[in-house]
């Protein structure tokens, strides 16, 4: 079965701009179900990261969901590695 492919910059803008208040909550992933490969490489724990959130910018988190977002020079990406790095 071959994996699905990440989403593309322009489909990461998209997520991003989701407007929490009108978002259909029962489309989001509820954080808590999502397993961190800590055996796989840093890129490859994002990807799979992403590929299980769906949306890291608008999820659910112990029943209430959320929007996060990001300032300044740090990228999503950045962000996820520090997060989610050994």
């Amino acid at each position: 079965m071959a994996e699905k492919e990440l989403p593309t910059p322009e489909e990461m803008q998209e997520m991003a701009e989701i407007d929490i208040r009108t978002v259909d909550t029962s489309s989001l992933v509820d954080i808590e179900q999502v397993q961190i490969q800590t055996e796989l490489p840093q890129e490859e724990r994002i990807a799979d990261y992403i590929r299980q959130i769906k949306n890291p910018y608008c999820y659910i988190s112990h029943g209430i969901a959320v929007k996060i977002s990001f300032t300044g020079k740090c990228t999503l990406e950045e962000s996820l590695s520090r997060c989610i790095s050994l």
